[in-house]
């Protein structure tokens, strides 16, 4: 047995520079200290992510995109495939989780100012891939073609059309006509199997090359070792992080399984495009802080369409975000406490926007 895992080892190591890539892995230090425990949060985002492509994948073995065959291969998938509903529910709960340990990575990075210099392309990229999970969410909640999602569908595309001169495009090319059918349906199938996970391999990759140049520290503990450097911490990133790493992959998959089996994701009602939409139609959880907003501004503000600028607002505060890196200065004016207090403010009008939302009827 051990003659014959040498040998396989010595094929691949003619082919591949194994022992290259291990001293690379062994070579590469996790920084220890008060703030470690955040550096697993982009490890679970990305090991929730392969739980998608893997029971995606599982679910594309019998899902069929049309509106007249969705609900139906969804429900077969459900009642009738060994474990089918159990695939389906881990795939639904995965989906969320992720969304909520990339929001999760996201504020940790922001208030640990990993994003600064020479670190602003991984931040770019970061929030690249976080827009890209929400766009994963919103393209996927249609395809199980029933009531709810039908109907929220519509609402949700129908808020880009406020934006001017590129609103209306965006709403036809987001439903392939002007109403929400069959059309729409194929089209978010194939952003949600085809382009979505082309780009977020593509983002992936690159936001995990721009890593390996090395973990950052937040500036109080990097001030602290600089001063003293006996101080100063590292573990091994294999086998030693790696392993931690595992263990907290192991707890999520064993949360997600337990969800799964405790609190099965339902199917509802197939859609009726001609029927009335349900009363308190919501988005998922992670865009409702937006929806709820752009429900309670007025009609009109200065003059001004109060839909419309609440999505100009949004709109602006993710270009904001995307651009942090460049714009936290220390010189002519220290940006960086004013950046935490607004992320502190906004993390703060989420939360409570999301429960308002979610309690609301």
């Amino acid at each position: 047995m051990a003659s014959s895992v040498s040998s396989v080892r010595a094929w691949f190591g003619e082919r591949f520079d194994l022992d290259g890539i291990k001293a690379l892995a062994q070579k590469k230090k996790v920084p220890v200290h008060r703030y470690s425990h955040w550096y697993f949060l982009g490890g679970m985002t990305l090991f929730l992510f392969g739980v998608q492509v893997l029971t995606g994948a599982l679910l594309l073995l019998y899902y069929r995109p049309g509106a007249d065959e969705a609900f139906e291969s969804v429900q077969f998938i459900m009642t009738q495939v060994q474990f089918g509903w159990l695939v389906r529910s881990v795939h639904s709960w995965s989906a969320n989780l992720l969304i909520f340990m990339a929001f999760a990575h996201l504020f940790s990075v922001l208030f640990l100012r990993a994003y600064r210099k020479p670190r602003e392309l991984t931040w770019v990229s970061g929030i690249l891939l976080l827009f890209l999970m929400l766009g994963f969410g919103f393209s996927g909640y249609l395809l199980p073609w029933n009531t709810l999602s039908y109907f929220a569908t519509k609402v949700g595309t129908e808020i880009p059309a406020q934006v001017p001169l590129v609103g209306r495009p965006i709403l036809l090319f987001l439903r392939g006509g002007e109403e929400v059918t069959g059309s729409t349906l194929t089209r978010l199938f194939g952003l949600h199997v085809a382009i979505f996970p082309a780009l977020a391999t593509l983002l992936i990759g690159l936001h995990l090359a721009l890593i390996q140049f090395g973990m950052s520290v937040p500036p109080s503990v990097e001030a602290r070792w600089q001063a003293r450097p006996q101080e100063k911490k590292e573990v091994r990133f294999f086998p030693n992080f790696v392993l931690r790493e595992l263990m907290a992959w192991y707890v999520a998959l064993g949360l997600l399984g337990a969800l799964a089996a405790l609190f099965p994701w339902g199917l509802g009602v197939k859609a009726d495009p001609f029927g009335a939409a349900p009363a308190g139609i919501k988005p998922e959880w992670y865009f409702l802080f937006m929806f709820q907003t752009l429900k309670l501004i007025p009609a009109k503000v200065l003059g001004m369409d109060g839909e419309m600028l609440g999505i100009l607002v949004f709109g602006f505060i993710g270009l904001a975000a995307l651009l942090l890196p460049f714009l936290d200065r220390e010189k002519p004016f220290n940006t960086q406490r004013w950046i935490s207090a607004l992320a502190c403010i906004f993390l703060g009008y989420m939360a409570v926007m999301t429960v308002y939302g979610w309690t609301a009827k």
